[in-house]
């Protein structure tokens, strides 16, 4: 069903015959346990300190860049992480047409480019067909975590996942990302989002 490219069993490319057909996470991580997405995870700096602090969970990354996929490549090889694998896709067509139903018990979507310009907002990741997405793709009581730096940005997620998630209570201790470690030192306010979902996909 799929082809390897980069490294060796951590990077994952589908073949034509596959594209259209849902991940098959059982035979993508060779073992059944709790799927986490890092939706865009750039350089791989949380999705591989989140894979090595839950051995017991799989950890999916999702990106677009074939730069960035080497860099996480290597890191997940140097670490000897079994628990990651790498697919170099859109990231919307892979969250909407890959993922099955009821599947992952957690998404996360950390530092999205936030298009500031007006006219450029038709561009941001985050759309209500992205969060339908997202919903139906999370299994029962699934996390749906989200930071972004841009607060407009943040009040239009909040609007777009109020009916079909609730704000978790839980501690937000989490891996920081490039972008949150540098935000941090520039004293940056940083806007987090942790969700469960709770409604049937309307």
């Amino acid at each position: 069903m799929h082809r390897t490219l980069h490294s060796p069993e951590v990077a994952v490319e589908l073949t034509s015959g596959s594209i259209v057909m849902p991940l098959d996470f059982a035979e993508l991580f060779n073992r059944d346990a709790p799927v986490e997405i890092d939706v865009g995870c750039g350089d791989g700096t949380f999705l591989v300190e989140m894979a090595a602090q839950n051995p017991a969970r799989n950890f999916l990354g999702i990106e677009r860049h074939a730069g960035r996929v080497d860099r996480v490549c290597h890191k997940v090889t140097r670490f000897g992480l079994g628990n990651v694998r790498i697919l170099r896709l859109d990231l919307a067509y892979a969250i909407s047409c890959l993922l099955p139903s009821e599947s992952i018990a957690a998404l996360h979507l950390l530092f999205p480019d936030p298009w500031p310009k007006r006219r450029h907002h038709r561009r941001r990741s985050v759309t209500s067909g992205f969060v339908k997405a997202v919903h139906r793709a999370l299994a029962p009581g699934g996390l749906f975590h989200v930071t972004t730096d841009h607060a407009e940005y943040f009040r239009q997620i909040q609007r777009l996942t109020a009916t079909q998630f609730t704000i978790s209570g839980e501690p937000s201790e989490f891996p920081k990302t490039k972008f949150e470690q540098h935000f941090a030192t520039t004293g940056t306010p940083i806007y987090r989002l942790l969700l469960r979902k709770i409604s049937p996909l309307r």
